[in-house]
Formats: structure tokens, C-alpha cells, sequence
């Protein structure tokens, strides 16, 4: 092999990777991107599971408050049959 076949070789092999390299750094900005949109996904979702939790805990602490008046009533009603 002669040193023009080496300078081709040598050329075609660099050609081949900086096409690699430009389709992994294509890739990179692709993974990149979807991460970013992925994370604000998971932020949204955090959020609306921290509105449900206070929804949940305001919904138990008012059936806390309606087994209280029902206790109550019952209470009043044994009173008034006794």
C-alpha cells in the first residue's frame, strides 16, 4: 500500500467519524430537549400530587367533622328517647 492509498484510507475514516460525531451530537441535543420537556413533566405531575394531597386532607378532615355532627345527633336523639 503507498501513501496515497494511506492518505485515502486515513481521509475515508476521518469522514466516517465526523459523521459519527455529528449524528451523536445530534442525538445528544434530541436526548437534550426531551429531558428538559421531561422534567417539566415530572415537576407538573409533583405539583398536581402536592394539590391532591391538600385536597385529600381537607376532604378527610371535613368527614372527620361530619362523623362528629353524626355522633352528635345520635347523642340528641338517645336524649330525646330516654
Amino acid at each position: 500500500m503507498n501513501i496515497d492509498e494511506r492518505l485515502d484510507r486515513l481521509t475515508e475514516r476521518h469522514e466516517a467519524l465526523t459523521q459519527s460525531i455529528e449524528l451523536l451530537t445530534l442525538d445528544i441535543r434530541e436526548n437534550q430537549k426531551q429531558l428538559a420537556e421531561n422534567s417539566q413533566k415530572i415537576a407538573e405531575n409533583a405539583q398536581q400530587i402536592s394539590d391532591q394531597g391538600r385536597n385529600i386532607s381537607q376532604l378527610i378532615g371535613a368527614m372527620g367533622k361530619i362523623v362528629r355532627i353524626v355522633e352528635i345527633h345520635d347523642q340528641r336523639l338517645d336524649n330525646l328517647e330516654a
